[in-house]
């Protein structure tokens, strides 16, 4: 199991937020926004915040580094390390399974991602074998989008996609390419930018928090 930090539950735990991290963070890096959406207590939300594992990323000279995929190029189509992207979902289904161990319903349980932990996000919750309450994917792209339908096991999914539209590290054209794919596939994609960088902004929080209200209330 990956480990994690959590912020827990108001009261009865009754839905999950799993919250995936970008290249060189931890769970630590997004921990401090659970308490600033200020999700109402009643729908007892559990924030779990796991840590990648350290890798060698070949971008950044082999430096060793939190990753959930080797990069070894910035061009888009051969950016993300397919093999590298597979095993780290699987890693982070068996923590979806935990929570779903816990009584917790699929449609209770979100699954976000921030740039490479949105990767993750967008390719795992479409090839479940249930259907989870929807995917927050922040500033981020797809790997392999050409296999998306051949291996999509949920026809439906309830997305929310957000990008920086001065984006340096993950140009905004990536996200938008992912989001076009996504809608393709019949999936319900919302899609907000801001002028900002590779970063989350405070409108992007109040978007992201009226979203998952609507998701899990």
């Amino acid at each position: 199991m990956l480990p994690f930090v959590e912020y827990a539950a108001k009261g009865e735990h009754k839905a999950s937020i799993i919250w995936l991290h970008g290249l060189g963070d931890s769970g630590e890096g997004f921990l401090p926004i659970a308490p600033e959406l200020k999700l109402p207590d009643e729908l007892g939300v559990r924030f779990v915040f796991p840590h990648a594992p350290e890798q060698p990323v070949t971008i950044n000279g082999g430096m060793v580094m939190r990753a959930w995929y080797d990069i070894k190029s910035l061009d888009l189509e051969n950016r993300a390390d397919e093999d590298g992207v597979r095993a780290s979902a699987k890693a982070v289904e068996a923590l979806i399974q935990a929570e779903l161990d816990k009584g917790i319903a699929p449609e209770r349980i979100i699954l976000a991602g921030f740039s490479q932990g949105g990767v993750i996000a967008l390719h795992l919750a479409p090839r479940l074998a249930y259907k989870i309450g929807g995917v927050m994917a922040l500033s981020t792209y797809m790997c392999a989008p050409q296999k998306l339908a051949d291996e999509a096991k949920q026809a439906t999914l309830n997305i929310f996609m957000a990008h920086g539209s001065h984006d340096p590290v993950v140009a905004m054209s990536a996200g938008k390419l992912a989001y076009e794919t996504l809608r393709e596939q019949g999936y319900q994609v919302s899609w907000q930018d801001y002028p900002m960088e590779h970063q989350v902004c405070y409108e992007e929080l109040v978007a992201i928090r009226t979203w998952l209200i609507a998701t899990l209330s």
